[in-house]
């Protein structure tokens, strides 16, 4: 707790309108990570950008929130922690404006990443917040409440993005915000509690950049490494040694004696807190990547409408809030290595029925995976959260807390790229191996046009073959992309029967977790 703070001095009423407000925060927060991701084909089409480009929108903000994300306690205990979050709602708001009112492609990845700095202090400062103003018997609850928002808000979004795109325009995904931050600046001004600030607060500000450099070389990389023929491209070279020398220049100065760097490597020493790491990041892969795939088969290649695509993906975020409904009852009495193994078990089944998606499927069987990988997903999270600090030394608990923010925002960012581009290159693949078979000369070519009354060596006959060509390359790309998922899920198995057994009283991330 906070020197001279005391949780005891807030009413029910109080607690339940800073609840609210930070919980609005926070949501709008984490939404906007995938909200978007139903419209980006209209946005492919107003801001003329390509599938692989028009993704950026979704990493821009990932990782403009990773590389500020380090910095949220320093700027708390230099400005105070209620100044610095209404500083950060309303500078997302107002980058929100501008996202809205973006006309070409430079413009919004730039408004984007303008919105992941804004945002990037939200998630850990709701946190602190939510610990700070509750007594310890109501923790648990309100951590429940606070990582639903977390987890389901991202699930949600393609739901919420596709109704928003389809009645109205993709535009307002952006412009929703207004409303929900104007309202979170109001509570939060009213009734979120004053911490002192912590005089003499230094930052590590050449490790902070080279971090930046190195988190954003990688997704400099894995964004356009694609369009530019990897390393064939002497600009993906550079991206790339630029990202290598900072990590390892980074690493070197945090093992320097009696230095105070943006973090200390000697957290890793924990080895459960290093395994939920790397399941984090694996999650970021089967999530996220996931999220990202789905609309675009959706829209696409099965004529889905926006809206329809939006309340087909809505169980997944359904099923992910009754899991960690379920979870908060049963943590507490079940060993959360075997929630967390159940949770893969489920996502496992759920990113086997992706492996079976086909161009000839119904809705249901595009819903009944989401419906395994929504639960599993949300049967993860909560218990990794907390098997993450179950054996980490209590002095640590504090910068643990950021660091697992920040890797999980890292790790979606980089899923989504890996994804993005293996869908663009595996459909370029598919489509020169497919159409090698498509000539005149084939018998089959003729015979396939052949009901429609049509002949291969006509404009109409061309066009049906390319469209169908088309949709079988992207379609078996989008396979091959169910395919990672899935062995993403399954390389956490491994992971899991490492895991430690927690300790009975498990360490609580501290009630201010970003300022220390």
């Amino acid at each position: 707790m906070s020197p001279g703070f005391d949780y005891t001095r807030f009413t029910s009423l109080e607690r339940f309108m800073i609840t609210v407000a930070v919980m609005a925060a926070t949501v709008m927060q984490v939404l906007d990570t995938t909200i978007t991701s139903v419209a980006l084909p209209y946005m492919a089409g107003d801001l003329g950008a390509s599938p692989d480009q028009i993704s950026w929108v979704l990493t821009s903000y990932l990782v403009a929130s990773a590389i500020i994300m380090p910095l949220t306690g320093y700027f708390t205990d230099k400005f105070g922690q209620r100044e610095y979050l209404l500083f950060s709602v309303g500078l997302f708001v107002v980058a929100s404006a501008l996202c809205g009112i973006s006309e070409n492609l430079v413009q919004i990845i730039g408004f984007r990443l303008l919105q992941g700095v804004a945002g990037a202090a939200l998630v850990p400062l709701s946190q602190a917040i939510m610990i700070q103003v509750f007594p310890p018997d109501q923790r648990g609850k309100a951590m429940a409440i606070w990582g639903m928002g977390v987890m389901v808000g991202p699930i949600l979004g393609p739901t919420i993005g596709g109704w928003i795109t389809q009645t109205i325009d993709w535009r307002w995904t952006f412009y929703i915000n207004l409303p929900v931050g104007l309202f979170a600046l109001a509570a939060i001004s009213r009734f979120a509690p004053r911490v002192p600030r912590k005089k003499g607060r230094t930052m590590d500000w050449t490790g902070f950049i080279l971090l930046g450099f190195a988190i954003g070389g990688v997704q400099y990389v894995l964004d356009r490494g694609n369009q530019d023929d990897w390393f064939s491209s002497p600009i993906i070279i550079a991206a790339a040694l630029i990202a290598i020398v900072s990590a390892l220049f980074f690493l070197w100065l945090s093992f320097i004696p009696n230095r105070a760097p943006v973090f200390s490597l000697s957290i890793f020493r924990d080895n459960n807190f290093t395994l939920a790491n790397g399941i984090m990041i694996l999650m970021g892969l089967g999530m996220f990547g996931a999220i990202y795939v789905q609309p675009l088969m959706l829209e696409r290649e099965m004529g889905y409408p926006v809206l329809t695509t939006g309340l087909a993906l809505a169980p997944r975020g359904i099923a992910s809030m009754v899991a960690m409904m379920v979870v908060g009852r049963i943590i507490n009495y079940v060993d959360t290595r075997l929630i967390i193994g159940f949770g893969i078990f489920l996502s496992l089944v759920g990113s086997w029925g992706m492996m079976q998606y086909n161009l000839n499927i119904d809705t249901w069987q595009v819903v009944w995976p989401l419906l395994f990988q929504g639960a599993g997903i949300g049967m993860i999270f909560v218990p990794l959260s907390t098997i993450a600090f179950s054996t980490l030394a209590p002095q640590f608990a504090a910068e643990a807390a950021g660091l697992f923010s920040l890797i999980r925002t890292v790790g979606s960012s980089i899923g989504i790229s890996i994804v993005a581009t293996l869908v663009s290159r595996h459909a370029q693949a598919a489509w020169n191996q497919l159409g090698g078979g498509i000539t005149l000369e084939n018998p089959l070519t003729w015979q396939y046009l052949a009901p429609l009354h049509l002949a291969p060596n006509t404009p109409a006959g061309a066009a049906i073959l390319s469209q169908t060509l088309m949709a079988q390359s992207d379609m078996l790309a989008y396979h091959d992309a169910f395919v990672l998922i899935f062995v993403s899920f399954l390389i956490m198995i491994p992971v899991v029967l490492a895991f430690r057994k927690q300790r009975k009283r498990t360490t609580r991330p501290p009630a201010h977790p970003v300022a220390d």
